[in-house]
């Protein structure tokens, strides 16, 4: 059966998308920009202690109503290695909000 993951995420902030020693298999992963009046920057990236951080997308503007399908990924998301992070930034006085889908 196929993983996916969803998530729906509101704010300026940065979530934890998938933690180290999930053990998950990530091939595609999928950024709506659901909010109706703003685009909104995008930071997609993994991480792993001591090692450091390595960006997928870095400052991706999403349009309003946009979609962006970042596909091929592939890295070791065992225990003790990386976690997959993504980073919301507003781009005016509007509330970021975007859907998650991994697959």
């Amino acid at each position: 059966m196929a993983f996916t993951l969803h998530h729906n995420i509101s704010g300026e902030i940065t979530k934890e998308l998938l933690a180290a020693g999930d053990g998950t298999n990530v091939s595609k992963v999928s950024l709506t920009n659901i909010h109706a009046d703003t685009k909104c920057t995008v930071d997609l990236y993994i991480e792993k202690k001591l090692t450091g951080t390595f960006y997928l997308l870095k400052a991706v503007e999403l349009p309003i109503g946009a979609t962006l399908i970042y596909e091929d990924i592939k890295f070791n998301n065992n225990v003790n290695q990386f976690g997959l992070y993504i980073k919301l930034t507003k781009s005016a006085s509007e509330t970021p909000t975007v859907d998650v889908v991994i697959n």
